[in-house]
């Protein structure tokens, strides 16, 4: 994973306070992005991941920004999967 993706991803991140706990969220586009790297990285072999990628898709629907999510897949070369994935879980 690119160094300087995870930092973004650090910095863009949303903060939550939920009583004493301070909590830094990730938002579901970056998941979605972390979860194909991960599926790529392992041989495309974890079913678990890619499912994961499906499901974030479904349940997000329309409210994902796409824009973003494939400008960052295309930089972290998990395009093809993206593609893939949004014909999938959008059926």
């Amino acid at each position: 994973m690119l160094t300087w993706y995870l930092t973004y991803n650090l910095i863009k991140s949303t903060d939550d306070e939920t009583g004493s706990i301070k909590m830094y969220l990730c938002s579901p586009e970056d998941i979605v992005l972390n979860k194909l790297e991960w599926y790529k990285s392992g041989n495309q072999l974890s079913e678990r991941q890619w499912l994961d990628v499906l499901g974030v898709i479904k349940v997000q629907g329309d409210s994902l920004d796409l824009e973003y999510i494939k400008r960052w897949a295309k930089e972290l070369n998990v395009m093809d999967l993206l593609e893939k994935a949004l014909r999938e879980g959008r059926n």
